[in-house]
């Protein structure tokens, strides 16, 4: 009975969200809602919906308020996700997110933002994954100050809780595809203008529960860094980046150590009509335990958008190289971190991490409709070292690799569809199969293939 009010529940609130999405006016949301601005909203007549984005708090509106929040419900049906090792067979489950938001500028000088989150998951046979559940957390809290601003330049210091997304999500991501994003606690100073910007960070990471309010702060050290981005008009951008990690407790084939670790890198990219292109490098430098980190990743993806062609096809080939330990034992480490990634690097539901990897990545697009979009992915994968294992998405060991000389993990088949119903309800389904390989097959015995299938429906506003 219980569960049949609460479905209930989640219907009525689904229907509140349609209805409020209808009376919206048009606008694009941000993956990090604090990026979304409605100031421009101050000086015209507002209906109801836009009275939720921009409600003034003085005379001169130069003080406002602005809310806004998500609900994203998923249904995720998984076949051998561990491929056959520990016999979990058929495996589906249901993903409930919900958050809200509220944003308040006192002027051109200071900023709060606030914003709470749920993630719930229900039916996992074996229970919630650290990606799935966090039943209620402050996900953004965080003050903003301007210390100075001139024509298009701003110079801003931010302190407080607050998500983090930069670049490709290669090594820090807001974790936007799985059911619960990532945050980090402390202090941000940032500049940007027209053509250049730059953040530099220094971060505490929470040890994430499934409970209420219950995650712990590390009240150490475990982020720090600077990321720039540098605007060349029509011919693309460059990123530069130093990011520097601490943690006291790290799992790799290798062993668990203690790790001090600083990636260094660069990212060359365009997007848009005619030739895309996405390259980057990082070199990684550090310690483990007593050893030294020397470890490297290189990523091209090189693609055409015909945009003027009925569908507007685009068609890349990526391939990536992502160091792996070349010597298990000797204390030294070459194994490539990913730091905090995003879980959909490699393909929507990725079996496979971006460690110890050499994987070719032909993939397609096509506008099906002008809101349906469609992608298909074939990902072939190997292992770079036969030293070291294969890993999550998330970049922790999932199979020791030591005792196989097979190279190759497995081919992952993807499609993808992505229908928006409007600019705040999409829908997203997809569907891979995962052909394992040589690897796989000689580690575990009688493995099966993988098959993963979900459907999402979300809604913004």
């Amino acid at each position: 009975m219980l569960e049949s009010t609460n479905i209930s529940n989640n219907v009525k609130l689904l229907f509140l969200f349609l209805l409020i999405g209808s009376m919206a006016s048009a606008q694009s949301f941000k993956l990090l809602r604090y990026d979304e601005n409605y100031e421009f909203l101050k000086d015209s007549t507002r209906n109801f919906y836009e009275n939720l984005k921009f409600v003034p708090l003085n005379k001169e509106k130069d003080f406002y308020l602005s809310f806004g929040g998500e609900a994203r419900y998923e249904y995720v049906d998984f076949n051998n996700e561990d491929w056959g090792r520990l016999n979990i067979g058929h495996n589906n489950f249901l993903l409930q997110r919900y958050d809200l938001h509220a944003d308040i500028h006192l002027g051109k000088t200071f900023r709060v933002f606030a914003q709470l989150r749920s993630a719930l998951q229900d039916g996992r046979i074996n229970g919630p994954r650290g990606i799935d559940e966090d039943q209620l957390n402050v996900q953004n809290l965080f003050l903003d100050v301007n210390l100075w601003q001139k024509e298009d330049k701003k110079l801003t210091v931010r302190a407080g809780r607050q998500e983090l997304d930069y670049g490709s999500g290669r090594l820090i991501s807001v974790r936007e595809g799985p059911n619960a994003r990532l945050y980090f606690t402390g202090g941000k100073i940032m500049y940007t203008s027209s053509r250049f910007s730059i953040d530099g960070f220094a971060m505490m990471a929470d040890t994430i529960n499934t409970g209420a309010f219950d995650n712990k702060m590390s009240k150490q050290l475990n982020l720090w860094g600077a990321y720039s981005k540098i605007i060349f008009p029509k011919a693309g951008n460059l990123d530069l980046y130093y990011i520097g990690i601490r943690r006291d407790e790290s799992v790799f084939e290798e062993g668990i150590a203690p790790e001090k670790r600083h990636t260094i890198g660069t990212r060359l990219w365009k997007y848009g009509g005619g030739f895309i292109y996405n390259l980057e490098a990082a070199y990684q430098f550090g310690s483990f335990g007593s050893g030294n980190i020397s470890a490297w990743t290189a990523s091209a993806d090189l693609g055409y958008s015909f945009e003027n062609i009925k569908f507007k096809p685009t068609i890349n080939l990526r391939n990536d190289y992502i160091s792996g330990d070349k010597n298990k034992g000797d204390g030294n480490l070459q194994t490539f971190n990913p730091l905090y990634p995003k879980g959909g690097y490699f393909g929507f539901s990725p079996q496979v991490g971006p460690v110890n990897l050499i994987d070719i990545h032909p993939y397609a697009t096509m506008d099906l409709l002008p809101t349906l979009k469609m992608q298909v992915d074939v990902v072939f994968n190997w292992r770079y070292s036969t030293q070291d294992g294969v890993y999550r998405p998330s970049g922790s060991l999932n199979l020791p690799g030591s005792a196989s000389d097979e190279r190759y993990i497995g081919t992952a088949y993807l499609a993808n569809f992505t229908y928006s119903v409007s600019k705040y309800i999409s829908v997203v389904s997809g569907i891979q199969y995962f052909k394992t390989g040589a690897f796989i097959n000689d580690i575990i015995p009688n493995s099966k293939d993988g098959v993963f299938f979900n459907a999402r429906i979300g809604f913004k506003f």
